[in-house]
């Protein structure tokens, strides 16, 4: 996964048709998807249940981008080599799930992964202050976590606070929650690269119909891209 900051939009397969995934995936890549993101919840840490590492494993074959996995899980350790097994190329825990995330980092990388660390919307942007050179990746929460077609929470100045914090470091801030081509300019300007998107892509679109889901995509990545321009 080479870095750069280009926006990149990474639809949330949470919203796509659960008995038609490798097909979803599929269709979300030839219509402009540079990542896919898989959210892994647990019905603990969030009230949700979602996919265990053996969905994620089945979901691999269908991803020839970056298969993105964020665990919004506790605890998180013991499942760090599942996943990496089941070929995430991005692993991201909540900073909120465990009392160590600095050795959850560490066990990321020491697997072959991406390491990604999440904020909750009531998780200030200091709390990653001295993780930053363990991290790849950094997901502001713009939504509370467990659901999807929740409404924007705005943590623009977070965004900016992460962007001075990160300096020259080759870290992603990726947002997560209610973005949409109304949204996207708010937090490409604040300084965020990756965009996590699920019912703003998949809404009116199916697997045969795809080229909704690109223009869904192109609409997203447009009104990000028109203020880093």
């Amino acid at each position: 996964m080479s870095f750069d900051h280009k926006i990149k939009i990474a639809p949330s397969i949470l919203s796509a048709d659960f008995a038609n995934f490798g097909q979803e995936i599929q269709a979300i890549e030839a219509q402009g998807a540079d990542w896919v993101h898989v959210d892994v919840m647990d019905g603990h840490f969030v009230p949700n249940l979602t996919f265990g590492p053996m969905a994620v494993k089945a979901f691999r074959p269908h991803v020839k981008t970056v298969m993105d996995v964020h665990l919004m899980i506790a605890p998180v350790d013991p499942y760090i080599d599942a996943y990496a097994d089941a070929g995430a190329d991005v692993l991201t825990a909540h900073v909120e799930a465990g009392p160590h995330i600095h050795r959850t980092l560490q066990a990321i990388r020491a697997a072959g992964m991406k390491a990604g660390m999440a904020l909750n919307p009531g998780t200030p942007a200091e709390a990653v202050a001295h993780l930053l050179d363990l991290t790849d990746l950094i997901c502001v929460m713009t939504v509370n976590p467990g659901f999807g077609g929740q409404k924007f929470i705005d943590m623009t100045a977070k965004i900016r606070r992460l962007r001075e914090m990160i300096g020259d470091r080759p870290v992603h801030i990726e947002i997560d929650g209610g973005v949409d081509p109304n949204t996207a300019p708010q937090v490409a300007q604040a300084g965020a690269d990756v965009l996590v998107a699920g019912s703003a892509v998949f809404k009116g679109g199916s697997v045969s119909d795809p080229s909704v889901y690109g223009e869904n995509i192109r609409s997203i990545r447009a009104a990000a891209e028109g203020v880093w321009a």
